[in-house]
């Protein structure tokens, strides 16, 4: 992933994530906490981010996304959401989002 400068005052991760960490090793989220980093990019590096992003989709029923400093792994189900976002009055944005909802760990009962 292309180098991010991040804002650190939308940085909610400090002390809210579980941590499997040594001094040489990147933090790994894990289920059970929050974790939230907000990155300004150009339009080139958000674009190469939502490619491998993309890829990791449509090869896989997993995804990690990782920086610096964590990791993310993150097996995903289906259906997965998205939303396209568009407010045209004043400074017009567009907003995309994808939600991916965590796979089950759940297997059936058995029927006898």
């Amino acid at each position: 992933m292309p180098t991010a400068e991040n804002d650190p005052d939308d940085n909610e991760a400090a002390g809210d994530e579980e941590m499997t960490n040594d001094s040489d090793e990147q933090t790994t989220i894990r289920t059970g906490r929050n974790f939230e980093q907000t990155y300004r990019l150009s339009t080139a590096e958000a674009g190469e981010f939502l490619i491998a992003v993309g890829e990791q989709l449509r090869d896989s029923d997993e995804i990690t996304i990782t920086d610096e400093e964590w990791e993310l792994p993150f097996a995903f189900g289906e259906p997965v959401e998205v939303e396209v976002d568009f407010e045209g009055m004043d400074d017009p944005e567009l907003e995309l989002e994808i939600e991916l909802p965590g796979r089950p760990d759940d297997t059936a009962p058995q029927v006898e």
